[in-house]
């Protein structure tokens, strides 16, 4: 939603510049996305001038020499090359010294050596409308030298709200007006839908039939004699600030009423209405409806059309039709103002990927009487602008079933607010806010009693709301910082918890940064992934009504969150990503219908492991041992046992991938909690990747395999005895198998054990490999005798001979 702050002052006018009011609307609850300038920075140098002569350009045929008075003693000189330039006529003048709305600053020029002091100004280039044709004509009573920004709305910053689903009042100027009012305390100027030019009772020449509860509420006045043109200059600078597009008059005055009320209108050529009779009903098989973009829909019995005698003529609450639209013949028109059931609405935009600024508000549920608040503006604005007559009378339809008026009214409790709040705040406190806010309130004994305005109905419907509405005016940020009466309980972490936290810090003390992502998942993303069809985490769960189509399942796995930024920054410059995400999955599960949710713990590098340097010109890329270093880091500090297994998964790389197990402290059978690999090329390049390594790991099996809390061990004093071997085995055998043996004969003697060296050639054979060991002994009460570090050095030979492996020389 776009306010302007110009149209805003006209309602309210704090003493507050567009900064401190976005932030005093956000601390009251209504967000400001951002502030931003529209039309030009400054009215300076911009005036009314009167056209006096229009002559040809000597060397230029589309070109006129004009002499202009602005209110100085002397003319002055513009070039001009609009087809429209001619005496007589007033117009807007941008000086020297002026600045457009892209920041060009305007100075004295000649034009085929003609001089030329300032630029006649057409609307597009003020940011005013669209038009390019020619320059703008204004009203010929103005006085020349007249500021311009008296005269037209032609710099005004304006406020970008993101408002809740639950505060549709908020998507009118006024009503935002009226929360600026209590948030500021500035005076309210009256209701824009005061003084009503139409008249009430029957309507003549139309009659309308509503046969469904989807329409609690319809009305429609008609509008004869109406000349269908240009909106007005300010009307249009209006809409433009707003981001609205002017069109016409007639269609300008709806949007223009729907940005101020909230409550949508549409506007029927009444001529074009085929037997003068309008039917609102639920569509049915095989409706279809050239709606206004030019684009026919065919329509379901989930969907609410307006009917005449042809059939659907237009798209109730979403879109009017192009067999009704008005045009430039139209003199008669039939102004309706209906709500609509908001959930309904929400399926049929959604389902024809068709929203629109009406859509987006009758989706959030409007109250019935603001139908003929905006009936009520529209039809001055009609008369004034357009030149039409109201027809006597206004037609007044509910559904079936009728619709509620009534207002409810709450006790708001003394007590009450204190108990909620934690502090007191004074009666006629309250009374004043939630009057300023469009509530009656009435003294009670033990409180106030407060009657709900027709447009927060829906939102406000019990004494908590109210309480809610006096503290974000009052201010949340007064109330004291207090916790919550609990006996006998501290908060802590879960010994769960703490372990996860110390996973996440491991991993961004390495290097690399956390990220965020979506609990959803395109439906595509398995398919990229090449995930084949019996794997278990194409099984997801769809979501009823997803936010896009991006967002239809939840997600089975981190990686494609992992791979969507690390393509976002990459294609943003940033070819270096180092990046890991720790959260739920979710897994259908047949027991009780909810999904099992496992915690699963997913790192990303991909690019350089460290900036260059005059040392290092061309550092490392990551690939699978840069992962796996990380990988060890973070359950070494875990202090999990672990190894890896030759293992792969579709979307990895055969050769260059492993599945990751833990053993469980205290013994127990091995589990695979996870994989870590180089991503298989052809998936890289589905998302822009060069090489990319990548793990995951599922962190509630890992953490539950964590030995208890860590006991203080001394360091023995004693010296190691350190010895180095070279085996030969065969390729097949992996080198963690390898390790692993030699520990296991090296029994309690055996301190570390390493590879430090792999050699592949002629001299040991083809199909061979040569592993440099590095062995360390120690004990912690003596220092070792040769003779036991040599039997445990032939307990190693013998492992390792059973491996296949025999010593070199």
């Amino acid at each position: 939603m776009k306010v302007p702050l110009s149209w805003l002052h006209e309602h309210v006018h704090p003493d507050l510049d567009a900064a401190t009011l976005a932030e005093r609307l956000a601390l009251t609850g209504t967000e400001v996305e951002r502030v931003t300038h529209h039309g030009v920075p400054s009215g300076d140098n911009f005036v009314v001038a009167r056209v006096l002569e229009a002559e040809q350009h000597p060397d230029a045929d589309r070109l006129r020499v004009t002499k202009l008075d602005i209110g100085e003693a002397e003319p002055v000189q513009v070039v001009c090359g609009a087809p429209n330039a001619r005496a007589g006529i007033t117009v807007a003048l941008a000086r020297p010294g002026a600045r457009l709305p892209d920041g060009t600053k305007l100075k004295k020029a000649k034009l085929r050596g003609v001089e030329s002091l300032g630029m006649i100004l057409g609307e597009s280039e003020v940011d005013v409308g669209v038009d390019h044709a020619g320059i703008m004509e204004l009203p010929g009573d103005l006085i020349p030298g007249t500021p311009l920004g008296n005269v037209l709305p032609l710099e005004t910053d304006v406020l970008e709200l993101e408002i809740t689903p639950n505060r549709p009042d908020c998507l009118g100027v006024y009503g935002v007006a009226r929360e600026v009012h209590a948030a500021t305390g500035a005076p309210l100027g009256p209701a824009p839908w005061e003084h009503d030019a139409g008249s009430a009772g029957p309507l003549a020449g139309i009659d309308v039939t509503v046969e469904t509860d989807r329409c609690p509420r319809f009305t429609a006045r008609v509008f004869e004699n109406v000349t269908v043109g240009p909106s007005p200059y300010w009307l249009k600078a209006r809409l433009m600030a707003a981001g609205q597009r002017p069109i016409s008059n007639v269609v300008d005055i709806t949007n223009y009423v729907m940005l101020l009320t909230g409550q949508p209108l549409h506007a029927f050529d009444l001529d074009r209405v085929a037997g003068g009779k309008l039917v609102v009903r639920d569509g049915r098989e095989g409706d279809t409806l050239e709606t206004l973009d030019g684009e026919t829909r065919r329509l379901d019995a989930d969907m609410v059309v307006i009917c005449d005698a042809d059939g659907p003529t237009s798209l109730a609450g979403v879109m009017g039709g192009a067999r009704s639209e008005v045009s430039d013949t139209t003199t008669t028109v039939l102004l309706e103002s209906a709500v609509w059931d908001g959930p309904n609405i929400q399926r049929t935009s959604t389902r024809l990927a068709l929203r629109s600024e009406a859509s987006g508000r009758f989706e959030k549920g409007l109250s019935p009487e603001q139908t003929l608040e905006a009936q009520t503006v529209a039809t001055r604005l009609l008369v004034e602008l357009t030149g039409a007559t109201v027809r006597e009378g206004t037609l007044d339809v509910a559904g079936p079933s009728g619709w509620d008026g009534s207002h409810a009214t709450i006790r708001l409790r003394d007590a009450r607010v204190v108990g909620l709040l934690g502090a007191e705040i004074p009666r006629t406190r309250s009374a004043e806010i939630l009057a300023a806010l469009g509530f009656e309130t009435a003294d009670a004994t033990d409180g106030i009693d407060v009657t709900v305005p027709h447009f927060r109905r829906n939102d406000v419907t019990r004494e908590a709301d109210l309480i809610e509405e006096v503290a974000r005016i009052d201010g949340v940020d007064n109330l004291p910082a207090t916790l919550p009466l609990r006996r006998g309980a501290a908060g802590r972490l879960t010994p769960w918890q703490q372990l996860r936290r110390t996973a996440a810090d491991t991993l961004a003390g390495a290097g690399l940064h956390e990220i965020i992502g979506w609990s959803w998942s395109p439906a595509e993303l398995a398919d990229r992934l090449r995930l084949p069809a019996d794997d278990p985490r194409r099984a997801a769960l769809a979501v009823e009504n997803p936010m896009s189509s991006d967002h239809g399942l939840l997600r089975t796995t981190l990686l494609g969150g992992l791979l969507d930024v690390a393509q976002r920054n990459v294609t943003r410059g940033l070819a270096d990503v180092a990046i890991f995400e720790s959260g739920a999955v979710f897994v259908p599960s047949g027991d009780d219908g909810l999904p099992h949710e496992p915690h699963l713990l997913g790192a990303l590098l991909t690019g350089a492991l460290r900036p260059p340097n005059w040392v290092e010109p061309q550092p490392p890329q990551a690939d699978f041992f840069a992962a796996k270093g990380v990988l060890a880091h973070l359950l070494d500090t875990l202090r999990v046992s672990w190894r890896l297994e030759r293992g792969s998964e579709p979307f990895l790389h055969p050769g260059r991938s492993a599945r990751v197990i833990v053993t469980p402290h205290g013994g127990g059978d091995e589990a695979v909690v996870g994989w870590i690999g180089e991503l298989h090329p052809s998936i890289a390049a589905e998302w822009d990747l060069e090489r990319t390594a990548v793990f995951m790991i599922d962190l509630n099996v890992t953490i539950a395999a964590v030995p208890g809390p860590a006991v203080y061990a001394d360091y023995t004093s004693f010296p190691e005895v350190r010895q180095d071997l070279a085996v030969v085995l065969p390729a097949s055998v992996p080198a963690g198998d390898v390790v692993a043996a030699v520990r296991a004969a090296g029994g309690p003697l055996l301190a570390d054990a390493g590879v430090f060296d792999v050699y592949r050639g002629t001299q040991i054979g083809e199909g061979n490999v040569s592993l440099a060991l590095r062995l360390a002994f120690r004990a912690p009460d003596r220092t070792l005798t040769d003779e036991e570090v040599g039997e445990r050095r032939t307990a190693i030979e013998e492992a390792l001979a059973q491996l296949g492996g025999s010593l070199r020389a």
